[in-house]
């Protein structure tokens, strides 16, 4: 009888995620030599606020911990709900709140819920790599707005209207990833007005909102509440690890959103749940505006003194804690540089290729969400490297 060997479904064949193999090789480093600085992992380097803390603890003491509601805790879609009057002047009813298991839980819902197989959907280039690849593994066709510095990496209408066949949906991001882009009220207003027109669902990713640095990001539920809008607790709320993140759903979604929880994920986790009953306190609030003002130092830095350093053509970065830089002028492609740069300097940055597999090769993204003295030190060591590498 033949042996059977199992094999991977051609669906699984999806690009890797290369940030991951960038903290696995800076976290082996680390481990022989601990003299690592990272500016890869896009997560802050501070904990959860201290009422969050103190409310996982008392829930680990006072509370079984079983399963939830399916879509949450209805306080907690309440609380989530509530959030969006002051920072939007949006009524949202908790009923469209779904909590999931981080967002990229919510993302692979809200394309199962919202496409079939073989759907055309537009996503932003460069981008979140996971966008491409779940759309990918999911059966759906990927179709790229290429965005550069002309654009300042932002999607346009001019963009839509330009595609020859038609999309069933368009995923964007602001602030965005790597970019640090942030789309302005009348840029998402249009691509929402022309979503609705054309017959389109957007799905709007808003988890770096609450860390900008110019006008604040704009919900695509202020324009358009037929489109899908993601959140996460993970980056403003420094709540990573604990996977936990939200959509609002349009109605006519809600009921496959709530069969696809049910069969896949039951609910979300518990612990981070009444956790973060308390994420949207007084006192959570104003220690959180204190690590913004962190990466809005980390950024001005990173800004000054990188032009300083030959590395000057840069996007905007308006939002999220990432810089974006071009460095095609120094020689090598962006994998290959900053694998030397880990292994040289022991400072970790992350390739382009994960954001855009076509034209990253020539762009570098750095992350600035960690403590000030580790930018300033890993900056000092690429002064000290550049040189170096431009005799060689």
């Amino acid at each position: 009888m033949r042996k059977f060997t199992a094999q991977p479904a051609i669906r699984a064949q999806v690009a890797p995620f290369h940030v991951m193999k960038v903290v696995s090789a800076a976290a082996e480093r680390q481990r022989v030599l601990g003299d690592v600085v990272s500016l890869a992992a896009g997560q802050p380097s501070s904990p959860a606020p201290a009422p969050v803390l103190a409310a996982a603890m008392d829930a680990l003491k006072e509370r079984p911990l079983g399963y939830t509601e399916q879509l949450g805790l209805t306080d907690l879609r309440a609380a989530i709900a509530r959030h969006y009057r002051p920072m939007y002047g949006l009524e949202v009813s908790r009923e469209n709140v779904v909590v999931t298991t981080g967002a990229s839980s919510a993302l692979t819902l809200a394309i199962l819920a919202g496409f079939d197989v073989g759907d055309r959907v537009a996503i932003v280039r460069p981008g979140y790599p996971a966008y491409r690849n779940i759309l990918s593994a999911l059966g759906c066709e990927v179709v790229d707005l290429v965005c550069d510095a002309a654009s300042a990496f932002r999607p346009t209408v001019a963009m839509l209207d330009a595609l020859e066949t038609p999309i069933k949906g368009l995923i964007v991001a602001s602030p965005a990833n790597p970019t640090g882009s942030v789309l302005s009220r009348d840029e998402l207003s249009q691509l929402a007005y022309w979503c609705a027109i054309n017959d389109v669902l957007l799905i709007s990713d808003e988890i770096y909102h609450g860390i900008s640095f110019g006008e604040p990001p704009h919900s695509a539920w202020e324009f358009h509440t037929e489109s899908v809008v993601i959140n996460s607790f993970s980056k403003f709320w420094c709540m990573t690890g604990w996977r936990l993140g939200w959509m609002l759903a349009p109605a006519g979604l809600l009921s496959a959103v709530d069969t696809l929880t049910g069969n896949m994920s039951l609910c979300p986790p518990a612990l981070a749940q009444y956790a973060a009953l308390h994420a949207f306190t007084d006192a959570a609030h104003t220690e959180l505006q204190s690590h913004v003002e962190v990466y809005r130092r980390n950024r001005d830095i990173l800004l000054n003194r990188l032009p300083q350093l030959g590395i000057d053509r840069l996007a905007q970065a308006d939002g999220a804690f990432y810089v974006y830089a071009d460095i095609s002028h120094l020689g090598e492609q962006s994998d290959l540089w900053c694998r030397r740069l880990l292994d040289e300097t022991g400072v970790a940055a992350v390739p382009g290729i994960d954001f855009d597999p076509w034209d990253g090769k020539r762009f570098v993204r750095f992350s600035y969400g960690g403590r000030t003295e580790e930018i300033e030190e890993a900056l000092n060591r690429l002064a000290a490297w550049l040189p170096k590498k431009r005799s060689q």
